[in-house]
Protein backbone atom coordinates (compact mmCIF):
# COMPACT_ATOMS: atom_id res chain seq x y z
CA UNK A 1 0.00 0.00 0.00
CA UNK A 2 3.27 2.21 -0.16
CA UNK A 3 3.20 3.69 -3.90
CA UNK A 4 5.07 5.79 -6.24
CA UNK A 5 4.93 6.42 -9.93
CA UNK A 6 5.77 9.17 -12.54
CA UNK A 7 4.63 9.96 -15.99
CA UNK A 8 5.85 12.21 -19.08
CA UNK A 9 9.28 12.55 -17.57
CA UNK A 10 11.71 14.21 -20.15
CA UNK A 11 15.22 14.48 -20.19
CA UNK A 12 15.22 11.55 -16.81
CA UNK A 13 17.00 8.12 -18.11
CA UNK A 14 15.89 6.62 -15.02
CA UNK A 15 11.78 6.43 -14.77
CA UNK A 16 12.07 3.64 -12.20
CA UNK A 17 14.42 5.40 -9.63
CA UNK A 18 12.11 8.86 -9.55
CA UNK A 19 9.41 6.39 -8.83
CA UNK A 20 10.74 5.50 -6.09
CA UNK A 21 11.93 8.65 -4.87
CA UNK A 22 8.06 9.71 -5.14
CA UNK A 23 7.23 6.63 -2.85
CA UNK A 24 10.17 7.16 -0.29
CA UNK A 25 10.35 11.50 -0.18
CA UNK A 26 6.92 12.25 -0.85
CA UNK A 27 3.15 12.33 0.82
CA UNK A 28 1.95 11.75 -3.11
CA UNK A 29 1.38 8.83 -5.53
CA UNK A 30 2.09 10.51 -8.92
CA UNK A 31 4.15 13.40 -10.46
CA UNK A 32 3.90 13.68 -14.25
CA UNK A 33 5.07 16.02 -16.66
CA UNK A 34 7.72 18.98 -16.55
CA UNK A 35 7.61 19.25 -12.78
CA UNK A 36 8.16 15.59 -12.79
CA UNK A 37 11.51 16.08 -14.36
CA UNK A 38 12.26 19.08 -12.31
CA UNK A 39 11.80 16.70 -9.13
CA UNK A 40 13.83 13.97 -10.90
CA UNK A 41 16.90 17.02 -10.98
CA UNK A 42 16.07 18.02 -7.91
CA UNK A 43 17.01 14.51 -6.01
CA UNK A 44 19.52 14.16 -7.80
CA UNK A 45 18.58 11.51 -10.66
CA UNK A 46 19.99 13.27 -13.84
CA UNK A 47 19.13 15.44 -16.05
CA UNK A 48 20.26 14.48 -18.97
CA UNK A 49 20.84 17.03 -21.96
CA UNK A 50 18.91 14.45 -24.38
CA UNK A 51 17.73 10.99 -24.58
CA UNK A 52 17.55 10.84 -28.62
CA UNK A 53 20.04 8.14 -30.05
CA UNK A 54 20.89 7.69 -33.68
CA UNK A 55 18.44 4.87 -34.23
CA UNK A 56 15.46 7.06 -32.69
CA UNK A 57 16.40 9.63 -35.03
CA UNK A 58 16.35 7.60 -37.78
CA UNK A 59 12.73 6.32 -37.14
CA UNK A 60 11.32 9.81 -36.30
CA UNK A 61 12.68 10.74 -39.90
CA UNK A 62 11.28 7.57 -41.91
CA UNK A 63 7.61 8.08 -39.69
CA UNK A 64 7.38 11.45 -41.07
CA UNK A 65 8.91 10.70 -44.61
CA UNK A 66 5.81 7.89 -44.61
CA UNK A 67 3.18 10.60 -43.69
CA UNK A 68 3.46 9.52 -40.06
CA UNK A 69 1.80 5.87 -39.95
CA UNK A 70 1.15 4.77 -38.03
CA UNK A 71 -0.78 7.14 -35.80
CA UNK A 72 -3.19 7.20 -32.61
CA UNK A 73 -5.23 10.55 -33.83
CA UNK A 74 -9.17 9.20 -34.96
CA UNK A 75 -11.99 11.67 -35.53
CA UNK A 76 -9.85 14.97 -36.78
CA UNK A 77 -9.08 16.67 -39.92
CA UNK A 78 -6.88 16.33 -42.06
CA UNK A 79 -7.24 12.45 -42.77
CA UNK A 80 -4.62 11.36 -39.76
CA UNK A 81 -3.97 8.13 -42.19
CA UNK A 82 -2.29 10.22 -44.97
CA UNK A 83 -1.32 13.44 -43.09
CA UNK A 84 0.76 14.47 -40.57
CA UNK A 85 -1.23 17.24 -39.12
CA UNK A 86 -1.76 19.43 -37.90
CA UNK A 87 -5.35 17.86 -36.75
CA UNK A 88 -8.53 19.36 -35.78
CA UNK A 89 -11.84 17.75 -34.89
CA UNK A 90 -14.22 16.25 -37.10
CA UNK A 91 -17.55 16.10 -36.83
CA UNK A 92 -17.13 12.02 -37.72
CA UNK A 93 -17.14 9.68 -34.83
CA UNK A 94 -14.91 6.34 -35.01
CA UNK A 95 -13.26 4.21 -33.25
CA UNK A 96 -10.22 1.75 -33.72
CA UNK A 97 -9.22 -1.24 -31.88
CA UNK A 98 -5.25 0.00 -32.57
CA UNK A 99 -4.66 -3.47 -33.71
CA UNK A 100 -1.48 -1.96 -34.94
CA UNK A 101 0.14 -2.47 -31.81
CA UNK A 102 2.81 -4.77 -31.99
CA UNK A 103 5.37 -7.10 -29.62
CA UNK A 104 8.39 -4.50 -31.19
CA UNK A 105 5.69 -1.11 -30.91
CA UNK A 106 6.60 -0.86 -26.90
CA UNK A 107 9.31 -1.43 -24.19
CA UNK A 108 7.79 -2.09 -21.02
CA UNK A 109 9.72 -3.57 -18.24
CA UNK A 110 7.94 -5.44 -15.29
CA UNK A 111 9.34 -6.49 -11.60
CA UNK A 112 7.99 -8.72 -9.44
CA UNK A 113 9.96 -9.38 -6.00
CA UNK A 114 9.15 -11.28 -2.42
CA UNK A 115 12.30 -10.81 -0.50
CA UNK A 116 13.51 -12.79 2.90
CA UNK A 117 10.91 -11.03 4.87
CA UNK A 118 7.76 -11.94 2.49
CA UNK A 119 7.29 -8.65 1.75
CA UNK A 120 5.85 -7.93 -1.89
CA UNK A 121 6.97 -5.29 -4.34
CA UNK A 122 6.39 -4.76 -7.61
CA UNK A 123 7.38 -2.12 -10.41
CA UNK A 124 7.02 -1.04 -14.31
CA UNK A 125 9.02 1.26 -16.27
CA UNK A 126 8.43 2.25 -20.16
CA UNK A 127 9.11 4.31 -22.93
CA UNK A 128 5.16 3.77 -23.97
CA UNK A 129 3.98 3.59 -27.76
CA UNK A 130 6.36 4.47 -30.81
CA UNK A 131 4.77 7.60 -32.39
CA UNK A 132 2.04 8.39 -29.53
CA UNK A 133 0.53 11.94 -28.76
CA UNK A 134 2.45 13.82 -26.59
CA UNK A 135 1.58 13.82 -23.40
CA UNK A 136 -0.11 10.26 -23.33
CA UNK A 137 0.37 8.36 -20.00
CA UNK A 138 -0.24 4.40 -20.73
CA UNK A 139 -0.72 2.10 -17.71
CA UNK A 140 2.30 1.71 -16.49
CA UNK A 141 2.56 3.92 -13.70
CA UNK A 142 -1.18 3.74 -12.91
CA UNK A 143 -1.69 1.96 -9.98
CA UNK A 144 -3.45 -1.33 -10.43
CA UNK A 145 -3.17 -1.90 -14.24
CA UNK A 146 0.79 -1.37 -14.52
CA UNK A 147 1.24 -3.24 -11.71
CA UNK A 148 -0.13 -4.12 -8.14
CA UNK A 149 1.43 -5.64 -4.77
CA UNK A 150 0.34 -6.74 -1.58
CA UNK A 151 2.11 -8.14 1.08
CA UNK A 152 0.13 -11.81 2.45
CA UNK A 153 -1.34 -12.06 -0.94
CA UNK A 154 1.15 -11.49 -4.39
CA UNK A 155 1.40 -9.12 -7.26
CA UNK A 156 1.08 -8.79 -11.06
CA UNK A 157 2.25 -7.03 -13.70
CA UNK A 158 1.23 -6.17 -17.20
CA UNK A 159 2.43 -5.27 -20.54
CA UNK A 160 1.02 -4.50 -23.49
CA UNK A 161 -1.54 -2.25 -25.26
CA UNK A 162 -1.76 0.13 -22.16
CA UNK A 163 -4.80 2.26 -23.38
CA UNK A 164 -6.67 -0.63 -23.40
CA UNK A 165 -5.60 -2.55 -20.41
CA UNK A 166 -5.69 0.69 -18.02
CA UNK A 167 -9.75 0.18 -18.68
CA UNK A 168 -9.92 -2.81 -16.95
CA UNK A 169 -7.19 -2.64 -14.03
CA UNK A 170 -6.04 -6.22 -14.72
CA UNK A 171 -2.92 -6.21 -12.54
CA UNK A 172 -5.61 -5.04 -9.46
CA UNK A 173 -7.96 -7.64 -10.80
CA UNK A 174 -5.49 -10.84 -10.91
CA UNK A 175 -4.58 -9.74 -6.99
CA UNK A 176 -7.68 -9.63 -5.41
CA UNK A 177 -8.81 -13.27 -7.47
CA UNK A 178 -5.21 -14.54 -5.57
CA UNK A 179 -6.52 -13.09 -2.16
CA UNK A 180 -9.47 -15.00 -2.47
CA UNK A 181 -7.88 -17.99 -3.23
CA UNK A 182 -6.67 -18.76 -6.81
CA UNK A 183 -3.39 -19.81 -8.02
CA UNK A 184 -1.34 -17.41 -10.28
CA UNK A 185 -2.70 -18.88 -13.53
CA UNK A 186 -6.49 -18.64 -12.78
CA UNK A 187 -6.09 -14.93 -11.19
CA UNK A 188 -4.52 -14.43 -14.31
CA UNK A 189 -6.96 -15.61 -16.73
CA UNK A 190 -9.45 -14.41 -14.71
CA UNK A 191 -8.26 -10.76 -14.91
CA UNK A 192 -7.34 -11.31 -18.87
CA UNK A 193 -10.51 -12.45 -20.07
CA UNK A 194 -13.15 -8.95 -20.07
CA UNK A 195 -10.19 -7.38 -21.93
CA UNK A 196 -10.05 -10.04 -24.46
CA UNK A 197 -13.66 -9.92 -24.60
CA UNK A 198 -13.93 -6.91 -25.48
CA UNK A 199 -11.35 -6.21 -27.34
CA UNK A 200 -10.37 -9.50 -29.28
CA UNK A 201 -7.90 -7.81 -31.26
CA UNK A 202 -5.66 -6.91 -28.21
CA UNK A 203 -2.22 -7.83 -27.64
CA UNK A 204 -0.09 -7.95 -24.38
CA UNK A 205 0.77 -10.28 -21.35
CA UNK A 206 0.91 -10.22 -17.86
CA UNK A 207 2.56 -12.19 -14.69
CA UNK A 208 1.87 -13.18 -11.37
CA UNK A 209 3.34 -14.59 -8.12
CA UNK A 210 1.52 -15.39 -4.67
CA UNK A 211 2.75 -15.07 -1.18
CA UNK A 212 4.17 -18.75 -1.94
CA UNK A 213 6.85 -18.19 -4.70
CA UNK A 214 3.86 -19.72 -7.12
CA UNK A 215 3.81 -17.68 -10.56
CA UNK A 216 2.76 -17.77 -13.96
CA UNK A 217 1.97 -15.59 -17.15
CA UNK A 218 -0.67 -15.23 -19.67
CA UNK A 219 -0.61 -13.54 -23.09
CA UNK A 220 -3.31 -12.69 -26.00
CA UNK A 221 -2.61 -11.63 -29.45
CA UNK A 222 1.03 -13.58 -30.16
CA UNK A 223 1.96 -16.46 -30.29
CA UNK A 224 3.76 -16.41 -26.97
CA UNK A 225 5.41 -14.21 -24.31
CA UNK A 226 9.14 -14.73 -22.51
CA UNK A 227 9.15 -14.24 -18.59
CA UNK A 228 11.98 -14.60 -16.87
CA UNK A 229 12.28 -15.93 -12.89
CA UNK A 230 14.78 -16.13 -10.28
CA UNK A 231 15.07 -17.84 -6.71
CA UNK A 232 17.25 -18.43 -3.36
CA UNK A 233 17.94 -21.68 -4.31
CA UNK A 234 18.36 -21.28 -8.19
CA UNK A 235 19.85 -18.20 -8.47
CA UNK A 236 20.34 -18.32 -12.57
CA UNK A 237 17.94 -16.56 -14.12
CA UNK A 238 15.16 -18.87 -15.63
CA UNK A 239 13.65 -17.60 -19.08
CA UNK A 240 10.35 -19.04 -19.42
CA UNK A 241 7.91 -19.18 -22.18
CA UNK A 242 4.10 -18.97 -21.84
CA UNK A 243 1.98 -20.27 -25.28
CA UNK A 244 -0.98 -17.56 -25.75
CA UNK A 245 -4.74 -17.95 -26.73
Amino acid sequence: MDVGAVGCLTNTKSAIAVAKAVMKYTKHTLLVGEKASRFAADMGLGWDSSLSSSMSESQYSEWKQKSCQPNFWENVTPDPSSSCGPYHPDNTTTSSIMDSIDIDNHDTIAMLAIDQNGDISSGTSTNGLNHKIPGRVGDSPIVGAGSYAMNGVGAAASTGNGDIMMRFLPAFHAVMMMQVGMDPLNALTTAMRPITQYYPMFRGAMIAVNQNGDYAAVCHGMESFDFCVANPTNRNVQVLTAKCV
